[in-house]
């Protein structure tokens, strides 16, 4: 059963890290993320749908180069619901919050920030540097 939490909740580092309070605002604010996102992605289908050839050149080279965009941009956001739905489980399984290589809790401002992350400032920042570090091999 889902905990009811009013629409001025903000968790707080005053409270028990990923009580019922925060799984549930974060799986709210998952679902509308993921919400916002289809509704785009719909719009972007119905003026593909609905947008025709202009007849200059350069204006059609411009259009063909904001289409390009536009669905990489959707596909970036296809991989994001992929996340979403991954965090949505987490906050289910318990796991969400916690980040994946040192079991520690993410934190709360990190979370509300992006909340589909699964590592912690530091590991975050030791992933980079080991990324540096191979991508100069």
């Amino acid at each position: 059963m889902a905990t009811k939490i009013s629409k001025n909740y903000r968790p707080s580092v005053d409270e028990k890290f990923m009580n019922a309070k925060q799984k549930e605002f974060f799986k709210i604010k998952l679902i509308d993320w993921k919400t916002e996102i289809h509704k785009e992605s719909r719009e972007t289908v119905e003026n593909l749908q609905d947008s025709s050839s202009p007849a200059d050149v350069s204006d059609r080279a411009t259009q063909e180069s904001e289409k390009s965009l536009e669905l990489r941009t959707r596909d970036r956001q296809r991989k994001l619901i992929n996340k979403i739905d991954a965090a949505i489980v987490r906050i289910e399984d318990g796991t969400y919050g916690y980040c994946e290589v040192t079991g520690e809790p993410i934190g709360l401002a990190r979370l509300e920030a992006r909340p589909v992350t699964t590592l912690s400032i530091e590991a975050q920042e030791q992933h980079e540097r080991s990324e540096k570090l191979h991508s100069n091999d």
